[in-house]
């Protein structure tokens, strides 16, 4: 090549290296209305999310029910064999939801199916990459479906084949025959 062709090949090289940063760095990405950076996980059916504004939104878990985490020192420490078992599973349940929201870079996607009375987003809750979190808390035995609530749930059946499938392999709470169901040990 002769000089000038090479002096224009470089400047093109350059412009289209600089054209390509600028594409992938320097352009803010939209983030879809229903995709929410999260806070914190409260247990294994509760977060705190923020929204594109910065405003906190507390959300439920839709259809499922997971078991309970001590919240008072007084349960922290409990000795009584219902309640250790209960918060050994709940707190599992918390750990593996943590694991499933680092997994989607700290972001869920969800799906507002009602409010609670006590002000939180009953949500579907999907990763970015479309992992349905309740389906793998359900499937891993560390949820169970809520059927009381299941009329409002998009993907009742998905759940309940998630559920039956933990059940008849006895995973998670289903191959404890001491679990007592989240919503059974509430009511004591």
């Amino acid at each position: 090549m002769n000089q000038r062709k090479m002096t224009i090949f470089r400047v093109m090289t350059r412009l289209m290296t600089l054209s390509m940063v600028l594409l992938l760095f320097g352009c803010p990405q939209k983030i879809a209305a229903n995709n929410y950076a999260v806070k914190r996980v409260s247990d294994g059916d509760t977060l705190v999310a923020s929204d594109s504004t910065g405003k906190d939104i507390k959300v439920r878990f839709a259809c499922v029910d997971a078991p309970e985490v001590p919240h008072t020192n007084a349960e922290k420490n409990s000795k009584a064999a219902a309640q250790k078992n209960q918060f050994k599973w709940g707190n599992l349940a918390q750990q593996r939801t943590q694991q499933l929201v680092k997994q989607g870079g700290d972001r869920v996607v969800l799906t507002v199916t009602d409010t609670d009375r006590y002000g939180r987003q009953i949500s579907e809750v999907r990763l970015p990459n479309g992992t349905f979190v309740q389906e793998v808390l359900t499937s891993e035995g560390l949820a169970m479906v809520y059927r009381p609530y299941l009329k409002n749930c998009p993907s009742a059946s998905i759940l309940e084949q998630a559920e039956a499938a933990a059940k008849k392999n006895r995973r998670g709470v289903w191959g404890d025959s001491k679990f007592v169901p989240a919503w059974d040990f509430r009511k004591k």
